[in-house]
């Protein structure tokens, strides 16, 4: 793992929004490649990301199933998504929300909606509504949530994958759930990398597993041979250990996703997730 997937990520999910902050509605920024920059430099992405490493290292060695506890403020997420003293940050926090279940017009959904869906995460955590106690409540109960509407969307809609890079991209849809997937399978005393292209250990595992729960959906929309319609995930079987499958998704999820303009010049900015460089510190 690179040295910065080591470090630990900023604790900005413990961070409470002063009562005078200026909650803005986010808006795009990324125009041009050379944008970039600005981007990667950006005080979202070192939010964005840290976040997702957050969420990788608290869900290690866990089953969908595990136990954990959820704060009382994320009980009222269910009601009101953020609560009453904190109306000032919805209209902020409503953009992501309502990015992150693809384009209405052109009936696609992709990585920058499931980006979208993550980042309405993240900054449920920076005004304080989920805290960094629910990591594993954020992964596999509600992002798991999102992930069952959203094929269940993929089905009923026939939806048009946003920019897929066919049998060579990772999948037609998602991304974190493979990583995240991949975090939990860390250690385990029996299922390797080699096992999530059999059809038994697949089926045997997957209510435990999210990145066998992936396998299952990608087997269930496709026909043929896994190698040929799904070639990178059938290279990544080849891989030794979960470990190595983790740290190398997370340095093409950078490369393939976070770095590439198709994807980012859509990601909007605002107060929680800002265009303004990482401030040191």
């Amino acid at each position: 793992m690179a040295e910065g997937e080591r470090q630990p990520p900023p604790d900005s999910s413990e961070e409470t929004p002063p009562a005078t902050q200026n909650f803005i509605i986010p808006k795009k920024e990324i125009h041009t490649v050379p944008d970039m920059g600005k981007w990667k430099r950006s005080q979202a992405y070192a939010d964005y990301i840290g976040f997702i490493l957050t969420l990788n290292e608290g869900v290690k060695g866990k089953k969908l199933t595990f136990e954990y506890r959820v704060s009382e403020e994320a009980e009222n997420l269910v009601a009101t998504v953020v609560p009453p003293q904190l109306a000032a940050a919805v209209p902020e926090v409503a953009v992501y929300l309502k990015e992150s279940v693809g384009n209405s017009t052109r009936i696609d959904y992709g990585t920058g909606h499931e980006a979208a869906f993550a980042a309405f995460l993240c900054c449920l955590c920076k005004i304080g509504v989920l805290r960094v106690d629910d990591q594993m409540a954020i992964v596999f109960k509600v992002f798991n949530r999102y992930l069952e509407v959203m094929r269940k969307l993929q089905k009923t809609y026939r939806m048009e994958p946003a920019g897929s890079q066919g049998v060579w991209g990772l999948d037609d849809f998602q991304f974190l759930p493979f990583i995240w997937g991949s975090s939990q399978l860390i250690d385990h005393p029996y299922l390797e990398p080699r096992h999530f292209v059999d059809e038994k250990a697949v089926n045997e595992n997957h209510k435990d597993y999210m990145f066998l729960e992936c396998i299952l959906f990608i087997t269930e929309m496709k026909t043929g041979p896994f190698a040929e319609h799904s070639n990178q995930l059938w290279n990544i079987s080849a891989v030794p250990s979960w470990s190595k499958v983790n740290q190398g998704l997370i340095r093409m999820y950078k490369a393939e996703c976070l770095e590439k303009f198709p994807v980012i010049q859509h990601f909007k900015f605002g107060s929680l997730l800002p265009i303004h460089p990482v401030t040191s510190g």
